[in-house]
């Protein structure tokens, strides 16, 4: 005979069980897509080859802006300014720079207000930063570039400020890969009238690529910053190592992974003493892993990775950290390249996925596909619409370029910082 459920426990428990799986079901992120293809958004410009993006409150209301980057065509850098109905596209740098994939904000010249580092690709021997012009924007005035590096070697993929030396003072970190360097920075007493800043090794070698030549990993890459000691000083990320001040510039540096590429870190285990690194094959391809420390996070032997898919993750350089269904709980978002030969036509890897993996709090994630078939490159995780929810950025390099997308979390809500009662309807 089956068992029987009595009126009684209806009564007491049914409700409950009912609200908490419709909460469940109403938290599920339902994303709405926005492209410069169905004109949601302005187009770029005319080059095919979208290299960084960064995301950044420039021109301090409150709202998330973002800039792009290019090379084959100007103009190098553009600034999609958030306004009540979307975007405005202006112009920062209208000539042709040949800039690589990162780049990074601060406040350089100490004005209040962030500034804006690219680095040259393969091309180039330069690193530069603009000068925020705040409060004057004037869309037929170009922002005022400054030059951090010239002459060395070329391409500088992935730059990330911190305060890694303990100073009080933001340090600039940068890949040179073609001197297999990566190189920290003090910012200059007059950043404005400095010339190039004075620069020095924190880590020469490998880190984590595979010198493989079809699928890539040519070079190292990934930066990120997070205090993984828990000592108060914020550590930087690099590659498959986090590196550790020892005092007078000197870094020791820790293997956390077998590849190198995007990196980030967060406390994916909220128990744990020390945060989680996940690293996500950048220029190539590899497995996507977090990894966490079971003892001291000095020594390599110490941290352990956990697979995020079943799967080799192709050419995924998107990855970042952040609580995407408002959970309270930290999720990882990551997504593949479609396309990365420029030569080709048609797309490397026509079935790219981008994911986000929801987490619980205790090392456990849920894998949700936010897209298939669409190429992302350099995506990030930002508040783009100003209504409190995180949602993705994203411009491919060269699949279907020129081409923006913005993946708005459960469409548009209530604006956030925008005034009392304020609402922004869908761009």
């Amino acid at each position: 005979m089956k068992p029987r459920l009595s009126p009684v426990w209806f009564a007491i428990f049914a409700p409950a069980w009912i609200a908490c799986a419709l909460s469940l079901q109403a938290a599920e992120v339902r994303w709405t897509n926005l492209s410069s293809k169905q004109g949601d958004l302005p187009v770029p410009g005319e080059s095919t080859e979208q290299t960084g993006n960064v995301v950044a409150d420039l021109d301090r209301d409150g709202l998330t802006d973002f800039v792009l980057s290019f090379r084959a065509k100007a103009p190098a850098l553009v600034w999609y300014r958030r306004t009540a109905k979307g975007w405005d596209r202006l112009v920062i740098e209208p000539q042709f720079l040949t800039v690589e994939a990162g780049g990074a904000v601060q406040d350089i010249d100490g004005d209040g207000d962030l500034d804006i580092v690219f680095g040259g690709d393969w091309q180039s021997d330069e690193v530069w930063w603009w000068e925020n012009p705040y409060p004057k924007f004037d869309p037929a005035v170009p922002w005022k570039r400054h030059v951090i590096k010239r002459g060395g070697k070329r391409q500088h993929h992935d730059q990330v400020f911190g305060d890694f030396k303990g100073t009080d003072t933001p340090q600039l970190v940068f890949w040179n890969q073609g001197a297999k360097s990566l190189f920290i920075a003090d910012i200059p007493a007059d950043p404005r009238h400095s010339g190039p800043w004075p620069f020095v090794p924190v880590f020469s070698g490998e880190a984590g690529e595979r010198g493989d030549q079809s699928g890539g990993f040519r070079y190292a890459e990934g930066t990120g910053a997070a205090d993984i000691d828990g000592d108060g000083v914020t550590d930087l990320l690099a590659g498959n190592y986090w590196f550790k001040h020892l005092g007078g510039g000197k870094f020791q540096a820790i293997k956390v992974g077998v590849i190198g590429g995007r990196i980030a870190a967060g406390k994916f285990v909220e128990s744990s003493k020390h945060p989680q690194i996940v690293i996500a094959p950048g220029d190539g391809s590899g497995p996507l892993r977090w990894y966490e420390c079971t003892g001291d996070p000095l020594k390599e032997g110490d941290w352990v990775g956990h697979d995020l898919l079943d799967r080799d993750m192709i050419h995924g350089h998107s990855l970042d950290v952040g609580d995407v269904d408002g959970d309270g709980h930290l999720d990882i978002f990551a997504a593949e390249m479609a396309k990365w030969t420029e030569k080709r036509a048609d797309a490397d890897n026509p079935k790219a996925e981008a994911w986000v993996f929801y987490g619980d709090g205790k090392g456990h994630f849920r894998k949700t596909v936010v897209a298939t078939g669409h190429g992302f490159h350099e995506g990030k995780l930002a508040d783009l619409d100003g209504d409190g929810d995180l949602d993705i950025l994203n411009k491919p390099y060269n699949w279907d370029a020129p081409r923006v997308d913005v993946w708005l979390n459960n469409g548009t809500g209530p604006r956030q910082g925008a005034g009392a009662g304020a609402t922004v309807r869908k761009p």
